[in-house]
């Protein structure tokens, strides 16, 4: 008999759950509590289910009627109601889920599993292009929904800066942001543009053949030790990865800029001719000393074989390494620049300008004016400590 207003009403909850049919599958379910919940039985495929329809008194006799008359025409037309219902529900949790996946949520995501492994210098800078170059413009986007022109948008206004570099580093940045949203799900592409077509490209450098890996830097460093030519060569080559200055500075370096007291050395820089400042670690002036006695009397630090007027060969450094059987193709005096430079910045976290300005390269502040010699001063002496204890631990680490 089909239910009316009257006969639920006077429903009474039991000490178990039990059910009054209404009809053509409908019926209602009395739980202990006394909450009165709508259902509905059919069959699919052979297959009994059950629908939820709402509870009594928010869903009527009548609506609920409604909505099973509503389910068994979908059931007649072969779909299944409660798998169309769970389809929508996933849709409609996937549309909430992809709302939520902006870019700036996922970029912190990735970010915050990256650094991990970061040195903290390193995930502050990354985390700071981010938020400056990138987050007002597309940060709110659901990631999924990002497009290559929106991003290419945010490198020109870098490039516009002309800040080429950081073009680049900020590209590489938003394509791992891509790729792990398409690892975790949330994504399904990378809109990266391609930076060979796209983004202008970064200044050419000579390259020289240099070893950044730790343990190929050890190994290279054991080496360099094993030299047993003249105390002169042998001291410069033990010299050379603790100062990477350029071979042609390292060659012609003088007495008379060193001061092992104050542990420094002055020199005017061969390429832009200014004047710059090497702080020495205590490994440098323990090397330093040892020479001392044997060329401290005359003018340069390193002077040749043959006539103390002038300094070592521009190749003896480069022979020593052959000899040493190490190739060309693996490093080079000149390498020690980029092995410090690359492992400063990747190995220990230190600011690119620290770096930079003790490279000898021109750094200048926001008004485009060049920083001079004692800018930073007390930074790159903690600096070239570090790097210097870094290199013996790298260097007994077998």
């Amino acid at each position: 008999m089909p239910l009316t207003d009257r006969s639920v009403r006077s429903l009474k909850p039991t000490q178990k759950t039990y059910r009054r049919a209404d009809g053509l599958g409908l019926y209602l379910e009395v739980s202990t509590t006394g909450g009165r919940h709508w259902r509905w039985k059919y069959r699919h495929k052979g297959l009994e289910k059950r629908l939820g329809l709402g509870s009594y008194p928010e869903v009527s006799i009548r609506e609920a009627r409604t909505r099973r008359d509503e389910l068994r025409e979908e059931l007649r037309s072969g779909s299944d109601p409660a798998e169309k219902r769970r389809a929508a529900k996933q849709a409609a949790s996937q549309a909430v889920e992809k709302a939520s996946a902006t870019f700036e949520t996922l970029a912190r995501e990735w970010h915050g599993t990256r650094s991990k492994t970061w040195a903290t210098s390193h995930s502050s800078r990354v985390l700071s292009r981010l938020e400056r170059f990138v987050f007002p413009y597309i940060g709110a986007r659901p990631v999924a929904d990002v497009e290559t022109t929106e991003v290419l948008d945010c490198l020109r206004r870098i490039e516009a800066r002309d800040t080429i570099e950081t073009a680049h580093r900020v590209l590489a940045s938003c394509r791992g942001v891509f790729q792990y949203a398409i690892g975790i799900g949330r994504a399904v592409r990378d809109p990266s543009p391609d930076p060979r077509h796209t983004l202008t490209k970064k200044k050419a450098a000579r390259h020289f053949a240099a070893v950044t890996e730790p343990k190929a830097v050890g190994q290279l460093l054991r080496t360099l030790e094993r030299h047993r030519g003249t105390l002169t060569v042998s001291c410069a080559l033990r010299l050379a990865p603790l100062v990477f200055v350029r071979p042609g500075e390292l060659r012609a370096s003088e007495w008379v800029g060193m001061d092992l007291d104050a542990v420094e050395w002055r020199f005017t820089l061969s390429k832009t001719k200014g004047e710059h400042i090497v702080p020495l670690s205590r490994q440098a002036v323990a090397i330093l000393r040892e020479l001392q006695p044997v060329t401290g009397g005359r003018r340069y630090v390193f002077p040749s074989e043959r006539t103390h007027k002038r300094p070592m060969s521009e190749n003896a450094l480069l022979y020593a390494m052959r000899d040493l059987g190490v190739p060309a193709t693996e490093m080079t005096p000149h390498g020690f620049r980029a092995m410090a430079r690359t492992m400063l910045d990747e190995q220990l976290g230190f600011r690119l300008d620290l770096i930079e300005h003790q490279l000898g390269h021109a750094v200048r502040d926001p008004l485009g004016r060049a920083y001079n010699r004692t800018t930073f001063l007390a930074e790159r002496r903690d600096m070239m400590q570090r790097w210097a204890d870094y290199l013996d631990t790298i260097k007994e680490a077998k």
